[in-house]
Formats: C-alpha cells, sequence, structure tokens
C-alpha cells in the first residue's frame, strides 16, 4: 500500500479536491483506493453524501478500545464511494473533541498507520484528507503517510499557510527521527490574475526543490462534480483540472518516497 496525504495549514487551498481528483483518476487505471477523512469538518464525508452529523461510526471509533486493530471493527466503519474500487474511511464532527480526550494517552499518535497496517493488503493507495491545524489527526497523517502533497492557493496569503505547514512538517517529523519526502502543488491558478502570476513565481523561488512545475487551474467543473457526489473524471475526464490531476499523479507516481513496511505499525 502506498500512503499520501494532502495537507496545509490553511484551509480552502484545495485538498478536499486534491483527494477526490488523485482518488478517482487511481481508480481509473485500476488501483484500489481507500480516501480517509481526517477533518472533523468531514467535507471529503460529505462529498459522497455521508452525514458527518449523523453517522454511527467513524475514523472517530478507532482512537477507542483498541479497536484500530480490529480489522471486523474497521471494515464495518467503511463506506462505499459512488465509484467501484474506491471506499472511503469517514469522519465525524465528534473528531473535534478527540484532542482532549486522548491528550496525554500513549500510542495515540500511531492509531492510523495501525489501522492501515490491518488494511494493507486490501487496498493499493490511501489518500488522507488532513485537518488544517496541528493536533493528533494531522500527527497521525504524518506518521502514517509515505509522501506529503501540500496544496497550496496561488495567492500571496496562502504562502504563510505554506511556511507553516512545510515548518509543521520538519518538527515532527524531527520528532519521530525519520524524513519524509513532499510535494508542493499550486493550487486555484488564474493565469489571467497578477495575483496568481506572482505568487506561484515566489513558490518557484522559494521552493524549487519541492514545487511540482505546473499548477492545477481553476476549473468550474469541480465544483459542478462535488455538486453531483462524483469523482471529477467521471463529470469530465478531459476538463483542464482533470487533465493536471492526471499529470500530477504521474509524476508522484514515479517519486521516490518513505518505504513503509505494514510490520511497523503492528
Amino acid at each position: 500500500m502506498r500512503i499520501w496525504s494532502i495537507a496545509n495549514q490553511k484551509g480552502g487551498v484545495g485538498k478536499t479536491t486534491s483527494v477526490v481528483s488523485l482518488g478517482g483518476l487511481l481508480a481509473e487505471r485500476g488501483a484500489r483506493v481507500l480516501l480517509i477523512d481526517l477533518d472533523p469538518h468531514g467535507s471529503l464525508t460529505s462529498y459522497f453524501r455521508y452525514d458527518p452529523d449523523s453517522l454511527d461510526t467513524s475514523l472517530y471509533d478507532l482512537f477507542f478500545n483498541q479497536r484500530c486493530k480490529d480489522l471486523d471493527y474497521i471494515h464495518k466503519v467503511v463506506r462505499p464511494t459512488t465509484r467501484k474500487g474506491v471506499d472511503l474511511l469517514p469522519a465525524t464532527t465528534a473528531l473535534a473533541t478527540l484532542e482532549r480526550q486522548v491528550s496525554g494517552q500513549d500510542g495515540m499518535g500511531l492509531v492510523l498507520a495501525k489501522t492501515l497496517a490491518q488494511l494493507w493488503d486490501d487496498y493499493d493507495y490511501a489518500l488522507l484528507d488532513t485537518p488544517p491545524i496541528l493536533g493528533v489527526l494531522l500527527v497521525n497523517a504524518l506518521a502514517a503517510c509515505q509522501r506529503l502533497v501540500i496544496p497550496t492557493q496561488t495567492e500571496h496569503l496562502a504562502l504563510k499557510g505554506l511556511e507553516r505547514m512545510v515548518h509543521t512538517l520538519k518538527m515532527v517529523m524531527s520528532s519521530q527521527n525519520r524524513q519524509l519526502p513532499y510535494t508542493i502543488v499550486p493550487t486555484l491558478f488564474d493565469r489571467r490574475t497578477h495575483a496568481s502570476l506572482t505568487t506561484l513565481k515566489e513558490m518557484r523561488q522559494l521552493y524549487p526543490e519541492h514545487l511540482w512545475q505546473e499548477a492545477i487551474p481553476i476549473d468550474t467543473k469541480f465544483r459542478d462534480a462535488s455538486h453531483e457526489g462524483l469523482f471529477p473524471n467521471e463529470m469530465d475526464s478531459l476538463s483542464r483540472g482533470v487533465r493536471a490531476y492526471r499529470h500530477l499523479l504521474t509524476e508522484l507516481d514515479q517519486a521516490p518516497e518513505v518505504k513503509r513496511e505494514q510490520s511497523i505499525a503492528q
């Protein structure tokens, strides 16, 4: 299983869109994909028409009573999406209380890694949609994954969120004594605006080794797909945005990443 976290400590930069787009394109290639919603707002969960306020089980439940090691229970939590071969580990709003409930307990940063160890042979890829704040959920995502993808809106204020995310990554990786490769993905790019052009230029200057050299454009087809609860490539496989994500997926698939064996988290 290959595990990618999609993260940024600023909201509205395209994390959920990136997870859904990449997941749909992986399924198009025949891969078995698990999408995981770690955000208490539950945007990814809502995308597929599940209600984060009323689900009876979710990722939240795996943090208690060693359920993250119970494969039968995990299978009860996982839900289907609109596409065969792509499943969802949903969020509920109860995740917002998790920080307070597990504070000070040992091993809480590895719950997701242990969960994925149980599902190791069931999926080829796991894509993690993360919350925009540093806490136990983001720490779980960073501990479990082999690569970090950082969507960053091409506007000036988003650069601060990017700076915080890179700082957080270095801090967490130092505490875990490992390195995690990361790719910065410019999003919501509008070549007609001075703001997008100058921000992209600045990103290239600040992060030349980690920045994907293309950009995800603004594309109304993403909104249309979300409205219908469909993967963007199901809505329009040739839209500008889908074509850009297809290029990104090719690069991510070929990039070296941290090897993480199933046994590490068990």
